[in-house]
């Protein structure tokens, strides 16, 4: 005898595997529209400054927690600042671990960290500064906070090339905590200009 599954049970179980797909998608990646605005806010900050590259603006915003929920430039541009704020952190983390090794380091090279660490422990708060001034939408202050740890970055990095064949171990480092910089000082500039919109 064949049984038939009735329809007070089927029509539950659909909609039970619709919401489970659609939860799954929905979490699981940016909407168009927030991707879109990702992309349209980096191609105007890649426009607006030569040394910031494009896919690492897009890379970097897309991979950010709570980048998915960016309704706005504004949102973009808080999150732009605390990448800026975990990087540097980061970096002066990692600063710390390559002191501890001391045997094996020139040094001129372990004089250029220990700079680099005071230069990254300044900018630690500098960066939480620049959020509170940026929540409060006191851009001008964000701006000069921000460019300060983007001036950070740059000092960090040209102090190994003041002795010849010395390579910085910080390079990428250095350059990834300028890019940010760069990302939130274009952002905040929009909205200086636009409001929230592109």
């Amino acid at each position: 005898m064949r049984q038939t599954l009735s329809s007070s049970f089927v029509i539950p179980l659909f909609l039970r595997i619709f919401f489970f797909f659609v939860s799954i998608s929905t979490s699981h990646g940016l909407t168009a529209t927030n991707d879109s605005l990702i992309r349209k806010t980096c191609k105007k900050c890649a426009q607006s400054d030569p040394n910031l590259s494009y896919n690492f603006c897009v890379t970097s915003l897309q991979a950010a927690p709570h980048s998915h929920c960016a309704n706005d430039l504004r949102q973009l541009g808080k999150i732009s600042i605390t990448l800026l704020g975990r990087n540097v952190t980061n970096t002066r983390s990692h600063i710390k671990e390559l002191l501890k090794n001391r045997k094996q380091m020139d040094p001129f090279v372990r004089s250029c960290l220990h700079d680099c660490f005071d230069l990254y422990s300044d900018a630690i708060p500098t960066t939480k500064q620049a959020l509170q001034d940026y929540k409060a939408k006191h851009y001008d202050d964000a701006n000069i906070d921000v460019s300060s740890v983007m001036d950070a970055t740059t000092t960090c990095e040209d102090g190994f090339k003041e002795k010849e064949g010395v390579v910085s171990p910080l390079t990428k480092r250095n350059n990834d905590a300028f890019m940010l910089s760069a990302i939130s000082l274009s952002i905040i500039n929009m909205i200086r200009l636009n409001g929230d919109s592109i």
